[in-house]
């Protein structure tokens, strides 16, 4: 395994003691798993501190002292965004066509009110995120769901009267899938030709592992189509607390129309200051922070990738194209999913996503957050591990659904 180290101005290894900060991950890890300390890998933030660029410009703005109304449509802003799309990604992108928003998800679901209606049916690739499920049900849009790879089951569903919208996971959680440009034009020609729109949801995009590379929807979207990019610097900086995201719509009436709805229907006219600032120095100073991650993040999965395949030589399990977070397919160990998150939470004391809290799809997975320092890391896969070697001789397997042990319901939000 390579040795790959972070330069010195930004320190991965240092533990950060986030207890008793309102942190969804390590306080409140009881309401997910019923049961407190326990060790969590769950959530998809990370336990790093964010780029010290980000920082700095943070606690200059609250040096100023006032914290007044605030406006994001400004150069400095659209500016930022314009510019990491064109030095990260080789994309040009319309100022125009940029619009912030409160947080990801409120974006999905305004756009869905735009381009559908209650009852049609959505399109979303499985395993899916598990907030996307309830997105849609809310909203009483009827999910359909399709097979990672299964290209025929894709078109089956878009070619369907009532399939209004693809709501695309790109890079997709769980399985850090980085599609490629011949996925990605396949599911645009599909789109188009069926009169389908398509929502890219690309908050893991900045995380991609070379040699994969991720594309933004807005190099396939087709001219004439109603696409929609929706992302924000959250997960790549570590930033969800800020709030705050952004969409880039492939056309200016939709955006604008959204943004009646943002500003007039809801009233969210000032977004919240500190996310403005922490994306403009993520985008214009934050690249070398990003890139130190990255590949400290890639050392973490090979050490998760080295220490599971020696232990069990059957899971040849291969780190994800993207992102921090392990998608780790057991079913070769035939271990019940309920007797592993038993042992686990009982026994090892740790927390760790199950797979079917992305839909029975993910029977027979865990997904664990790697996005912290290597000492956490190692005691996490070694719980698993043993954990594993204590419940592989069991045969029984349990119904989809979530085991017993995890908590069920909002409170198991897998992130």
């Amino acid at each position: 395994m390579a040795d790959i180290h972070a330069p010195a101005a930004y320190e991965f290894d240092a533990p950060v003691d986030r207890h008793g900060t309102w942190c969804t991950q390590w306080d409140y890890v009881e309401d997910r798993f019923g049961a407190p300390d326990l060790l969590p890998f769950t959530i998809s933030d990370m336990d790093f501190e964010t780029a010290p660029e980000v920082l700095a410009a943070l606690r200059g703005r609250l040096e100023h002292g006032v914290l007044g109304y605030s406006r994001w449509r400004h150069e400095d802003f659209l500016e930022a965004v314009r510019h990491w799309y064109a030095a990260r990604y080789d994309t040009p992108i319309a100022a125009d066509r940029i619009a912030y928003a409160p947080a990801v998800l409120y974006q999905l679901g305004r756009i869905l009110d735009l381009w559908s209606s209650p009852g049609d049916r959505v399109v979303v690739h499985t395993p899916a995120y598990d907030a996307f499920p309830r997105l849609l049900a809310a909203r009483d849009r009827e999910m359909r769901g399709v097979p990672l790879h299964d290209e025929e089951a894709l078109e089956r569903e878009l070619a369907r009267p009532d399939t209004t919208v693809l709501l695309l996971c790109s890079p997709h959680n769980p399985t850090g899938h980085v599609w490629s440009a011949d996925e990605l034009e396949r599911m645009a020609e599909l789109c188009a030709r069926h009169g389908v729109a398509v929502i890219s949801d690309e908050i893991h995009s900045d995380l991609a592992h070379a040699p994969h590379r991720h594309r933004p929807w807005a190099l396939h979207g087709r001219p004439g189509t109603r696409w929609a990019v929706v992302t924000s610097a959250s997960k790549s900086f570590n930033i969800p607390a800020l709030t705050g995201s952004y969409g880039i719509f492939g056309d200016t009436e939709s955006c604008e129309r959204y943004l009646t709805l943002l500003k007039d229907a809801d009233g969210l006219s000032s977004p919240a200051v500190l996310s403005v600032a922490g994306h403009i120095a993520a985008y214009r100073e934050g690249g070398a922070w990003l890139d130190a991650l990255n590949a400290y993040v890639a050392q973490n999965l090979d050490m998760v990738r080295e220490r599971l395949v020696r232990a069990f030589p059957a899971l040849d399990w291969r780190p994800p194209k993207a992102g921090y977070l392990a998608w780790i397919d057991l079913r070769p160990l035939a271990v019940p999913d309920d007797v592993l998150q038993r042992e686990l939470i009982h026994t090892e004391k740790v927390a760790i996503m199950p797979g079917t809290a992305y839909g029975p799809e993910g029977a027979g997975f865990v997904r664990l957050n790697v996005g912290c320092p290597r000492s956490k890391a190692e005691t996490g896969v070694e719980a698993l591990i043993r954990a594993l070697r204590t419940t592989s001789g069991t045969t029984a397997r349990t119904a989809p659904g979530a085991p017993s042990g995890a908590a069920t319901g909002p409170a198991a939000e897998g992130n």
